[in-house]
């Protein structure tokens, strides 16, 4: 399950790792590999690799469009068994993520 770190990120707590990073964008648990890239090409450990490249997220999008995209990841993954649920999961979920804290503050 997904808890608060003291620096005010998301992380993952399980088996293997209690320390597993979460995408500040996406919400998916990252290995070191997955971890997105900054401008200059260092590593980012807030984003992945699919959401943020060369210091700017790949897919310019609302919170809404983005929990569309990762529905079927959840149903596919087993935390959801239907589209409703898991998109009421991720509505739920994402505005404590970084990247949408501030669209979900407006809203």
């Amino acid at each position: 399950m997904y808890r608060s770190t003291e620096n005010g990120g998301r992380e993952m707590g399980n088996e293997m790792n209690e320390n597993l990073k979460i995408c500040q964008s996406c919400g998916m648990p990252m290995q070191e590999e997955q971890y997105g890239t900054n401008g200059d090409g260092s590593r980012n450990e807030a984003y992945c690799c699919y959401c943020f490249k060369e210091g700017d997220f790949a897919q310019k999008c609302t919170m809404e469009e983005m929990v569309d995209f990762c529905v079927p990841f959840e149903m596919e993954g087993g935390r959801a068994k239907t589209k409703e649920e898991a998109k009421a999961m991720l509505m739920a979920y994402f505005p404590t993520l970084e990247r949408w804290k501030t669209e979900a503050q407006g809203s």
